[in-house]
């Protein structure tokens, strides 16, 4: 079905290929996950199945990549919309209509389709993915997962041979993430689509792949069974970490897989985690940074924040946690001062200034917010340009002692070119910027919306660091975030959202133990022993990890 024939892929000013001599062969009704570091060339690859790579990027591409019988360099992207299907990140971005029964329907308008088989096909694919019932709701008004399921079924009106998915639950809640994947596995078995995945969160998706590509990051490509891979791979699920620590063989791919393998386990290891990693949950210990009352947020008649009050304590670093839609980021950005809010107080450090009430340079310097998308805060042309912009914004307010912008970020992420342009860098780089030019003024709270987006395990394992050393410093620290893994090694404390209102508030090991869905997977593996982390694990053992 796709098969790439000595492919290499290189871009203008790019010290070398990102792809160098690629063969592979997909075959048909095959789901393949595509992994690797941040920045490895995972997206290239995407990109090169349906032809966006090169004519819609540029570069030069050498060999041959064909798909479906059509060779992609002959081929325009709008000519392979029939054979390979394209579902991006950010589903949002990519509509073009407003509803969910135009949005499917557009696809097979700009393909000519007949009336009558436009109907048809309309009908099959809300059935499909379980959308029948949202086929007349906003586009803008939908979960997250009920985007991504949108959108996949824009593409699959096409009746495409192929699909391709580019972190497809990057930005879900664990149930939707679950609901995207059943829905795509579905595609594979039932219809014998061949699903082409890129994911950082393998914890997620491995138990579903049929065949493995790992990129490297020197432009090669290893490709094969999903246990034979994983098992010489730079980035590994927790499960598969935990399978190498106790010398499993062959390697589980799935929490059940491991469970079966966990008694003999369990019995080695002490009935209380030897402390590993961050310390338990610091909910009592610091002063209070912030306060937040009563806090409501409304859009029309929407309630996006119901009464939420909460206390967040310097040297605390804490996970808001919920599905998508609970209320999260409108209660970040409450918090921070510039969003909405229709009542409630916020009151920041022993002077009870509220953020809301000071001009932004003032503002600034007692609540910093790193949005979903740290993009949007990068506007000049150059690192350094950012860097220096950030520097003198600190200079015109009444911050004083700040660390200049460029120490700050070699800190966080040493060597990043002066002179590179804000929109190249990787998601983790990008990330990194704007959290240094955030730091600069200093603030007493740090709030970071969805930060792990697009970061592979190393990736967050430095962003884990860096939210250690600011905790350590006295800093507030507040993550809203899907990615249970990840608060399990950042934070003592979760708060949980729920239709706008904050329903839990404790301990990790307490709260992201007492549901299945935020449960990690150490902890489900190794239920009813209270062990979140391989690190533990080792530790439990009197082993070294690196994790």
């Amino acid at each position: 079905m796709i098969v790439f024939d000595q492919v290499g892929i290189t871009y203008d000013k790019s010290p070398g290929p990102v792809l160098r001599d690629v063969s592979l062969r997909i075959e048909e009704g095959e789901l393949c996950l595509v992994i690797g570091h941040t920045g490895s060339g995972k997206s290239t690859l995407l990109g090169a199945v349906n032809g966006l790579v090169p004519h819609f990027t540029g570069g030069t591409l050498t060999g041959r990549v064909v798909v479906g019988g059509r060779d992609t360099a002959r081929y325009k992207p709008r000519e392979l919309a029939d054979v390979a299907g394209v579902v991006g990140q950010d589903p949002l971005a990519g509509f073009v209509t407003d509803t969910v029964e135009e949005e499917l329907a557009y696809t097979m308008e700009q393909l000519a389709i007949e009336p009558a088989a436009m109907r048809t096909r309309l009908e099959e694919t809300l059935d499909l993915l379980g959308i029948a019932d949202l086929r007349h709701r906003a586009l803008h008004s939908l979960s997250g997962g009920q985007q991504q399921r949108v959108a996949i079924g824009a593409a699959l009106t096409a009746h495409p041979r192929v699909l391709v998915l580019d972190e497809p639950t990057s930005a879900l809640d664990p149930t939707s993430a679950e609901d995207v994947l059943a829905a795509i596995t579905r595609l594979v078995h039932d219809l014998g689509v061949t699903v082409v995945l890129a994911e950082h969160r393998l914890e997620r998706v491995v138990p579903y792949a049929d065949r493995v590509i790992y990129l490297a990051g020197d432009g090669r490509v290893e490709e094969g069974g999903p246990a034979d891979i994983l098992a010489r791979a730079e980035v590994r699920p927790p499960v598969v970490e935990l399978g190498k620590l106790a010398g499993w063989e062959p390697l589980p791919l799935s929490v059940r897989d491991a469970r079966r393998l966990a008694p003999r386990l369990r019995q080695q290891l002490p009935d209380t985690p030897p402390r590993a990693g961050r310390p338990a949950s610091s909910v009592q210990s610091g002063q209070p940074a912030l306060t937040a009352r009563g806090i409501v947020v409304r859009y029309g008649p929407v309630i996006a924040v119901r009464a939420a009050s909460l206390t967040l304590r310097s040297g605390e670093c804490t996970a808001l946690m919920g599905r998508n839609g609970s209320g999260k980021s409108s209660l970040l950005w409450a918090l921070q001062g510039t969003g909405s809010r229709t009542a409630g107080t916020v009151s920041v450090g022993a002077s009870a200034v509220d953020p809301a009430r000071l001009p932004p340079a003032r503002a600034r310097r007692l609540v910093g917010l790193v949005p979903q998308t740290p993009a949007d805060l990068l506007y000049l042309d150059t690192v350094e340009a950012e860097l220096a912009q950030a520097d003198r914004d600190v200079s015109d307010s009444t911050v004083t002692g700040a660390a200049p912008a460029r120490d700050i970020l070699e800190e966080i992420a040493p060597g990043i070119p002066a002179a590179a342009h804000p929109r190249d860098l990787s998601a983790g780089q990008q990330l990194a910027l704007v959290l240094a030019i955030q730091l600069t003024a200093a603030p007493a709270v740090i709030l970071l919306d969805e930060p792990t987006r697009g970061l592979d395990y190393q990736a967050k394992a430095s962003l884990t660091s860096v939210l250690d050393q600011l905790a350590a410093r006295g800093h507030a620290v507040v993550v809203a975030t899907h990615d249970v893994e990840f608060a399990t090694r950042a934070c003592g404390r979760v708060v949980v959202m729920a239709e706008g209102e904050i329903v839990t508030d404790g301990p990790a090991p307490a709260v992201l133990t007492a549901s299945p869905t935020f449960a990690p997977q150490i902890a489900k593996i190794l239920a009813p022993l209270p062990y979140l982390t391989e690190a533990q694990v080792a530790a439990g053992l009197g082993r070294r990890t690196g994790s």
